[in-house]
């Protein structure tokens, strides 16, 4: 059973989701009452133990062993929970934060590191592919038409009537001139470099 001692603020885990640059200013975090509609929508839920609305309720208790809890990276971003919520929470941002304090404790190294591949999809085209780490899953998930539809994609794209995929160059140099400013590429740096380092957990 957790104890508190009078003045101790007890949200500060929270509070510290609420002010990050990743969190809408409206997160309603602090509002949730514990409904569990998140839970019962999210589809990672349905397969794994990942439980939105217990992520919150360890966000709410000060729960800090959650930043180090592989847990949080069973979350998708597939937003379902923020859109269901009804006092406007979100444990997919509240994930989002999770992560980047575990990744700026030294953590979670292992779990980005495979998308320094999507990331440099766009510096070379201006468009994000799944990453190759990711192929065995999507064929036992889909079987072999996923590779299918990978290798005839422009094919199928020219009978549907659809333009090509891949910008103009043009296009592409002006992506590459965000991405440097806002800072993406030196981050890739640091991500590409994860592949070779351990976890200092």
């Amino acid at each position: 059973m957790n104890t508190f001692k009078i003045g101790e603020n007890t949200f500060e885990l929270a509070e510290s989701i609420i002010k990050d640059l990743k969190a809408s200013d409206n997160l309603g975090i602090l509002k949730c009452i514990q409904c569990g509609m998140c839970t019962s929508t999210c589809p990672a839920a349905r397969h794994t133990d990942y439980d939105p609305r217990e992520i919150i309720k360890r966000v709410l208790d000060k729960d800090e062993t959650l930043i180090k809890d592989d847990i949080i990276w069973n979350c998708f971003y597939c937003y379902t929970c923020h859109s269901i919520c009804p006092v406007n929470n979100s444990a997919c941002e509240v994930n989002q934060v999770l992560r980047q304090k575990t990744i700026d404790n030294g953590k979670g190294k292992s779990k980005i590191a495979p998308f320094s591949e999507y990331a440099d999809s766009y510096l070379e085209s201006g468009l994000g592919t799944i990453p190759s780490d990711f192929f065995s899953d999507l064929i036992k998930d889909y079987g072999n038409e996923w590779i299918e539809l990978k290798a005839n994609l422009e094919e199928i794209r020219k009978e549907l009537s659809l333009g090509p995929m891949l910008l103009p160059k043009k296009d592409i140099e002006d992506i590459n001139e965000i991405l440097e400013k806002t800072g993406f590429t030196k981050r890739l740096e640091r991500v590409r470099r994860c592949k070779d380092e351990k976890d200092t957990r």
